[in-house]
């Protein structure tokens, strides 16, 4: 089938948005990362977001100054400890929270080529390889993220649809398939990828060409240690 009778929208189609997003890839933190003033301010900023107050708010029931308070979220002065005690009360968090990014330990995943642990995937059938290439257990952006090369190969059943929690992101590696997302299809070929709402149902629907291996990177809140800015 021509490249060109691909199904779903045109290429680069949503990619508008992109232009509103404002984080750099490539921007370091502040070389002040570790500094404890830092590190605790960075920590009231998100617990008082996380209970949905104002800075006013908070620094009324702290009794700090609405400017005391803002230097201290952006870590621009050093607290007392009864000034630590009184934030801590306000925002219903103990002592020991505020430091919890100070010198945190940030983990990483390497693995060789050919070294992903294999496994049984909710879904996974005859013929389904599901490769998981790490997997960070608890991490300081409240996020899971479960990257997977999958494989599928002549001996693959019917591929079942799924639906789950997160977003996904699907960057085809190698044969051609046609992967279904709610009720659209898409013509991938080794290069393109998709990425979604996996809240919808979606799974590869026809094997045009064999084998066909993909990345599957599906990431999804942390519910036991993640929590909102909003």
């Amino acid at each position: 089938m021509a490249k060109n009778n691909r199904s779903g929208p045109p290429a680069g189609q949503g990619l508008a948005s992109a232009k509103a997003l404002t984080q750099d890839p490539h921007a370091l933190r502040d070389t002040r990362e570790n500094n404890l003033e830092i590190a605790i301010g960075h920590e009231v900023r998100a617990f008082r977001k996380k209970l949905g107050i104002t800075g006013a708010d908070l620094a009324s029931a702290t009794g700090i100054s609405l400017g005391m308070l803002s230097k201290i979220e952006n870590g621009n002065t050093s607290l007392s400890l009864t000034t630590l005690q009184s934030l801590a009360r306000a925002l219903g968090v103990p002592l020991t929270a505020f430091f919890r990014r100070f010198e945190a330990a940030r983990d990483a995943v390497f693995v060789k080529a050919g070294e992903g642990v294999e496994i049984e995937r909710r879904g996974t059938r005859a013929g389904h390889q599901y490769n998981l290439l790490g997997h960070i257990g608890n991490s300081a952006s409240g996020v899971r993220v479960e990257p997977y090369l999958i494989t599928l190969t002549g001996a693959s059943d019917v591929f079942p649809a799924f639906q789950h929690d997160g977003i996904e992101l699907i960057y085809m590696l190698e044969g051609e398939v046609k992967y279904r997302h709610g009720d659209r299809l898409y013509h991938m070929l080794p290069g393109d990828s998709l990425f979604f709402d996996a809240d919808a149902r979606h799974g590869p629907e026809m094997l045009v060409r064999l084998p066909i291996r993909f990345l599957s990177i599906i990431s999804y809140p942390d519910r036991k240690t993640g929590f909102s800015d909003n």
